[in-house]
């Protein structure tokens, strides 16, 4: 079989299973007690089940599964993944699951964030150790270095960075699914451009379960991914930046990772720093994301979470201009009019 094809299948079968699975998530949920109650910083107004992580987890590793007794782990040269590459994805799709686990343990016995930031480092490290290591920096004045010792450290704080960026911006029926899925995809055809098919085979299942998992969490949501599907896909998604596409010492291919997630990525910084400016610790809380401000000045839900959307489908093409995909800048050009259509509207919303 082409291998394109099974970046197909990964997608469809991830698909199904979540259309499937959440409706008895949500049941099981519901006969449990296993709810998101309404509070002062929520936005919803009854109680939602929260364990829909549970079936975006169980799509992508079921998809991964079929591909894989398909046969459809090889290079780019149509071969066996050799050893190292095999420990890469190994690392990725195994710190995936302990990430899960972890988000998954904090929706059903509210882990302290100590414990939780613990057992990420942890995760992270091992997955490290199995390869999935950034080692190249771009350095003003000095270009791309080579950082050595450091890999660890920086390495950990993007995978655990990004696992938690992801549920910060959790806050908005279908945010974080839609923001994830258009960055999946993204991700997807970067990594097969730069002939990392192994690598694009799990993001295109992630995307498959994410924008599945909108059918169900789309406003008016009727079931919410909880900290266990957040953590997965933020890990996943970092995962695969760091083997798909930070492969070559190319300046392009080490900066793109965070050009496709800078939404998430700045969403969460812009926020930490307002935090401590304000003499408030960065991890308590609050209605500072870019998803309350746009509520407070007029927006609906539905046409905040759809700007957001436009947003990331704009970093999302200038990744795809800046790593030299064929009408990259065409798809770019087209997506900021798009923004720009949007951002009139929240302009003219907000006066």
């Amino acid at each position: 079989m082409p291998h394109h094809l099974y970046h197909l299948l990964a997608f469809l079968v991830s698909a199904i299973v979540v259309l499937w699975s959440t409706p008895i998530v949500k049941k099981i949920g519901l006969k449990s007690g296993r709810v998101d109650r309404p509070g002062d910083r929520k936005v919803h107004q009854r109680p939602m089940v929260r364990l829909g992580g549970v079936s975006i987890f169980l799509g992508t590793l079921i998809a991964l599964i079929v591909v894989w007794l398909s046969g459809g782990f090889i290079d780019a040269s149509g071969q066996v993944l050799n050893p190292k590459d095999e420990y890469e994805i190994w690392g990725v799709t195994l710190g995936g699951i302990g990430f899960f686990l972890i988000g998954l343990a904090d929706d059903l016995f509210s882990l302290s964030a100590f414990k939780r930031l613990l057992m990420q480092t942890g995760v992270s490290s091992i997955a490290w150790m199995a390869g999935v290591k950034i080692e190249f920096l771009t350095v003003p004045s000095l270009g791309l270095t080579d950082i050595g010792w450091l890999s660890l450290p920086i390495t950990v704080i993007w995978l655990v960075g990004m696992a938690n960026a992801i549920n910060w911006i959790d806050g908005l029926d279908g945010l974080a699914a839609g923001v994830s899925g258009i960055a999946a995809v993204v991700m997807l055809i970067v990594s097969l451009f730069m002939h990392q098919p192994a690598a694009a085979l799990i993001v295109a299942a992630l995307a498959g379960a994410t924008l599945g998992f909108l059918r169900y969490n789309f406003n008016p949501a009727q079931i919410f991914m909880g900290d266990g599907g957040a953590y997965f896909i933020g890990f996943t998604l970092a995962g695969v930046g760091v083997i798909g596409l930070v492969k070559t010492t190319a300046v392009t291919s080490v900066v793109l990772p965070y050009l496709i997630l800078a939404v998430p990525i700045l969403d969460m910084s812009a926020v930490i720093l307002d935090r401590l400016r304000s003499g408030k610790s960065p991890f308590i809380a609050d209605k500072r994301h870019l998803h309350h401000r746009l509520l407070n000045a007029g927006l609906s839900h539905r046409f905040a979470v759809l700007f957001i959307y436009a947003l990331t489908l704009w970093v999302g093409s200038l990744a795809l201009a800046f790593s030299g995909i064929p009408s990259g800048l065409i798809y770019a050009m087209g997506a900021t009019g798009l923004l720009c259509y949007a951002s009139w509207k929240v302009w003219r919303h907000a006066r």
